[in-house]
Order: C-alpha cells, then sequence, then structure tokens
C-alpha cells in the first residue's frame, strides 16, 4: 500500500520512528537507486556485447583486463541489488530501519547514508571487526603452512 509523501518531506523532520510517510520515502529512494544500478548494469553488459576483438597482443590483454574489471564491478552491483531487494522487503514487512540483531532502531540519519543498512552502528562495527579477524587469522595460518 503506497502512500502519497507530502511535498518537501524530510524525513529527520518525522517525528515518527518508521512512520508510513518515512517507509514510503525510504521505498522511493530504494526503488530509484534500484533503477539507476541496473540501468548502469545494462549498459556495461551492452559494452562487453559490442566490444571489438583486438589484432595486437597488448591491446587483447588491455581489452581482457578491462573486461575483468567491468565484470567484477557488474557482480558487486548485483550483490547491491540483492540488498536492495531485502531491504524493500524489510519495508514491506514493517521491519525496515530496526537492527536485525538487536531490533534496535537503525537510525534515520544511517539509513539517509546507506538505505541498506541492517544493523546499528555498533553492531555492524562488531561483525566488521569479527571478519578482519577471521581474516588476518586465516592469512596466518595459510602463511604459516607456506
Amino acid at each position: 500500500m503506497s502512500v502519497l509523501l507530502p511535498s518537501g518531506y524530510d524525513p529527520l523532520k518525522d517525528s515518527e520512528y518508521m512512520s508510513p510517510h518515512m517507509l514510503e520515502y525510504f521505498k522511493n529512494v530504494l526503488i530509484t537507486w534500484k533503477n539507476e544500478l541496473l540501468d548502469e548494469s545494462n549498459q556495461t553488459i551492452k559494452h562487453l556485447q559490442y566490444s571489438e576483438k583486438q589484432a595486437d597482443v597488448l591491446d587483447t590483454a588491455q581489452q581482457e583486463s578491462e573486461h575483468n574489471l567491468e565484470l567484477r564491478s557488474k557482480d558487486r552491483v548485483l550483490k547491491l541489488i540483492h540488498k536492495i531487494d531485502s531491504a524493500l522487503i524489510r519495508i514491506e514487512n514493517n521491519e525496515y530501519g530496526f537492527c536485525l540483531e538487536t531490533d534496535e532502531e537503525i537510525g534515520v540519519k544511517r539509513l539517509i547514508a546507506r538505505p541498506v543498512a541492517e544493523y546499528t552502528v555498533l553492531v555492524q562495527e562488531q561483525i566488521e571487526s569479527k571478519r578482519k579477524n577471521l581474516k588476518d587469522n586465516h592469512w596466518s595460518y595459510d602463511n604459516a603452512i607456506t
């Protein structure tokens, strides 16, 4: 069910956290962002499809390097689109704006900066710290073996 946003709506000035207007605002932001990403992704695909093969070995290597970079970028975009879709589902389920781990408010300012945020800043920092520690430990373990 869509809600008509008032002209000039500012989620920072809305006194009710995740009010229908605020949810509609973020829904619009996420849909617009997703559409922009899909357009960019389609342009990347077209570019990759219509790239001419180069006769020169160095030109071919350069072109392949550029294609690999574009494909990695496309992969990141697809992951981001998945996060956007997840956020849109949370909006539909009235779960958007709340930390997946603690159920605390994520905060309007954080959601404006990162509309796909799933965790409060504190929880996100803890998750990233754990990932870094695992990565550092894995790296040390791998280097010790060789």
